[in-house]
């Protein structure tokens, strides 16, 4: 490929100037040759003319018609004359021979006649009859000899010549000159081509050379004729292969050294990755039971008649529970989220609903701080995880009651994308958010300063959570905010229309729990505990049991309970969907259940779905596990 375009260039290079002197030299030949032609022709018609005059002027003299008709048509004889004809003085014709279309003198006074001739391929000239008689006695008068007297003409000689000669010769010079131009040029175009080829043979192996090497090749190439005229280059070529071939061989061992250090960190850094998961999966889910049996016995002890002093105590306490478990909440879906434990089913999420269940849960925490948490209704809905969604949303809604010293969050929906996207907005009037930090809120454990130095602005993990969930989804988050001037986030996601009213499950209306049967599983005594004595505050009838063999003697006394509320990992290899599912088949019927688990492991997750049965994470709040009490019983 490259020898034939080396090739290519050469030949163009010789031949375009071989075809322009060759060009040139037919042009000049042609041109040169045709201006002979043409003058040699029109000599010959002004020599015809003057014979015909010369040779008609004594008959024209005397009179003599026959003479006169017997000199034109002898002239008419020559080659390529057309026709010949002679006037009088007045214009009349005298003798004519030919084919001719003149016939008076004084046509040929104006051009149309001569242009005619000319078109149709005929040269017309005109020659005045001058007499050749000169008076003996007047030889050698001074009129004569000084050439002021002159004859007065006796008549005019037309003759018509045909160019059809002249144009065959100019066409056989034009294809001469071609002939002679191609000859040249196919000349100049074989000497071009053998130029090439000892140009580009040399040029051909040194390409090839550099190609191999290019290829990884390294080879040194003996065959160097010692005539090459590039055998310098050649040999030059030659050592730098040889150079690149130990160069080669050097960097390889480097390489093969640097990549084994790399798979030795990267196995490290995934080692280490794994076990810090596993770490933080292990220590919130060994954190849940304290802390869920903290919120238990704190919830039980705000329910209690206390005076100011002491009410004071136990609503800080409670706010320190509330931050634990958020703490905890946060660690546990990083956990998630690291180990790939989080399954995303999309679906149509009722915005509206959901906006309403961030309201009631959260707006405590905002009036508790002295700030506004207005949540605008909407009608509209998005195809996302509702439960996913939700969280993003509580995250961003609590970052930003964190981050608010006085004034409003407002939490909002509005149509984006024409119309195919809709957007849910978090903004505040906060201390917002400088642009060089816009990238770094979203990583792991990062926070802003704050000028109290307050911890209770959380671990830093709330919008990583959100931009990591945010990608499982398919969403985008926008951020906008600059310093002094609040912050708003948004999360963007598609659009989708509501589904069948027959689709959409009426919820229950939740009742009053007073007066239930609760058979309460729980193998941890603090747990249990603490559940125990809330339940009981609420009006709860309540059984405990450690294990399924209670479970069951409990029930066989006391006849199946309304509801059954159970810890999942039991010990002795229980667990909760087993006890649940043994209590339903000693009942006879299926009793209503729930799970209460620290447990995030997609398999369990899994069998939880398949089995049908609502699962509260530990630490459960305690209105979360009343709401969901009224709804069982319902």
């Amino acid at each position: 490929m490259i020898g034939r375009t080396i090739r290519t260039r050469m030949a163009l290079a010789s031949v375009i100037p071989v075809l322009l002197v060759v060009g040139t030299i037919a042009s000049i030949f042609w041109q040169g040759r045709v201006q002979d032609l043409e003058e040699s022709h029109q000599q010959r018609v002004d020599m015809l003319a003057r014979q015909v005059a010369l040779f008609s002027a004594y008959g024209l003299f005397s009179g003599n018609t026959a003479s006169l008709q017997s000199v034109v048509q002898d002239i008419q004889k020559a080659p390529d004359v057309k026709a010949v004809l002679l006037f009088d003085t007045n214009g009349d014709i005298l003798a004519s021979s030919g084919n001719s279309e003149l016939r008076q003198l004084a046509e040929l006074e104006s051009a149309d006649y001569i242009a005619r001739q000319q078109a149709v391929g005929l040269d017309v000239r005109v020659e005045k009859i001058l007499p050749t008689v000169v008076p003996m006695e007047d030889l050698f008068s001074l009129e004569l000899l000084s050439g002021q007297a002159r004859p007065a003409p006796l008549g005019s000689a037309v003759i018509e010549i045909s160019r059809e000669t002249l144009d065959l010769k100019k066409s056989q010079a034009l294809f001469t000159a071609l002939w002679v131009g191609t000859i040249g040029m196919l000349l100049g175009g074989l000497l071009a081509f053998r130029l090439g080829d000892w140009v580009v043979g040399p040029l051909l192996r040194i390409s090839q050379m550099v190609k191999r090497v290019g290829q990884g090749d390294f080879t040194v190439d003996e065959s160097v004729a010692p005539d090459d005229p590039l055998q310098d280059l050649q040999s030059s070529l030659n050592q730098t292969a040889k150079r690149l071939a130990w160069g080669r061989e050097e960097l390889e061992r480097q390489v093969a050294e640097v990549t084994r250090e790399l798979r030795l960190k990267k196995e490290q850094a995934e080692s280490a990755t794994l076990a810090k998961s596993r770490f933080l999966a292990a220590a919130s889910h060994d954190l849940r039971q304290p802390s869920h049996a903290l919120g238990m016995f704190v919830a039980r002890l705000g329910q209690l008649p206390m005076e100011p002093q002491m009410r004071h105590l136990v609503d800080n306490l409670e706010m320190s529970v509330q931050a634990m478990q958020d703490l905890l909440d946060g660690l546990l879906d990083l956990s998630r989220l690291d180990s790939g434990n989080v399954q995303v089913r999309m679906g149509p999420v009722d915005l509206n609903e959901l906006l309403a269940s961030v309201r009631s849960s959260l707006e405590s925490m905002a009036e508790a701080k002295g700030l506004r948490l207005r949540v605008r209704p909407t009608a509209r809905w998005a195809l996302s995880d509702a439960t996913l969604l939700q969280r993003m949303v509580v995250n961003l809604v609590i970052n930003a009651i964190r981050y608010t010293e006085r004034g409003t969050v407002m939490v909002s929906c509005r149509p984006s994308q024409q119309g195919r996207g809709i957007q849910i907005e978090v903004r505040d009037s906060g201390i917002g958010i400088a642009q060089e930090h816009h990238q770094d809120v979203f990583k792991e454990f990062y926070q802003l300063p704050n000028s109290t130095g307050d911890r209770n602005f959380g671990m830093g993990l709330g919008l990583n959570i959100v931009q990591r969930s945010a990608v499982l989804l398919g969403h985008q988050i926008v951020l906008r905010s600059n310093l002094g001037c609040g912050t708003r986030f948004s999360i963007l996601m598609d659009a989708t229309e509501a589904p069948p009213a027959h689709a959409i499950a009426a919820p229950d209306l939740p009742g009053d729990i007073t007066g239930i049967q609760v058979l309460l599983i729980e193998d941890n005594l603090n747990a249990r505990q603490a559940v125990l004595e809330l339940l009981q505050s609420w009006g709860c009838e309540v059984w405990a049991a450690a294990s399924l063999a209670e479970a069951q003697a409990a029930m066989h006394q006391s006849g199946p309970p309304d509801v059954i509320v159970s810890d999942h990992h039991l010990g002795a290899a229980e667990t909760g969907l087993d006890c649940i599912h043994a209590l339903r088949v000693q009942a006879a019927k299926r009793l209503p259940a729930c799970l209460m688990s620290g447990d995030t492991h997609e398999d369990f997750l899994q069998a939880v779905k398949e089995a049908d049965i609502p699962l509260l994470h530990k630490p459960v709040r305690p209105a979360k596990l009343r709401s969901l009490l009224r709804r069982l019983t319902a």
